[in-house]
């Protein structure tokens, strides 16, 4: 969609798209509340600037509504797209992460989130296993900033989506 649509969208159609795009609805409406945005960077601006206003709870809103990575059934398309680099993984590096996302979920309290597109599934691995050495608090920075990448990229896609 043109952002002039994604502006002119009625407050409630417009929270909705947006929150296709980060999973948080405090996001979506702060988002929605700044309408109209000149143009795409003050769109982004904007998105990272909203983003890292929020509290914990809201990050952990936005994480919830990610599949785990390697997941066998993921619905949501642009999921899918982003967890491209899964399908040619073997068996066992999905039986891997299987293993290693509960465990990083039990450590941490919510699920593993990485900015998956252009990653291989065994460089997601690797950078799950680097990222469980990390202290809660340390971590849930790292996860939010993974979450402000997606935002961005599926932003960018909404705007590109006819």
């Amino acid at each position: 969609m043109e952002l002039s649509v994604l502006n002119g969208l009625p407050p409630k159609a417009a929270r909705q798209e947006l929150l296709r795009c980060c999973g948080s609805i405090r996001w979506s409406e702060r988002m929605e509340a700044g309408r109209p945005y000149a143009d795409k960077a003050a769109l982004l601006a904007a998105a990272e600037r909203v983003w890292w206003a929020l509290e914990a709870v809201d990050w952990l809103e936005a994480f919830s509504h990610h599949p785990r990575i390697g997941q066998k059934k993921v619905e949501a398309a642009w999921a899918k797209q982003e967890q491209d680099g899964v399908k040619s993984a073997s068996q066992q590096v999905l039986q891997t992460l299987a293993e290693r996302n509960h465990a990083y979920e039990r450590r941490f309290g919510h699920i593993f989130l990485v900015c998956a597109t252009g990653k291989s599934a065994d460089q997601m691995l690797a950078l799950l296993d680097a990222r469980m050495g990390n202290d809660s608090d340390a971590e849930l920075r790292v996860a939010a900033g993974e979450q402000a990448k997606i935002t961005a990229i599926r932003l960018t896609k909404l705007l590109e989506a006819a």
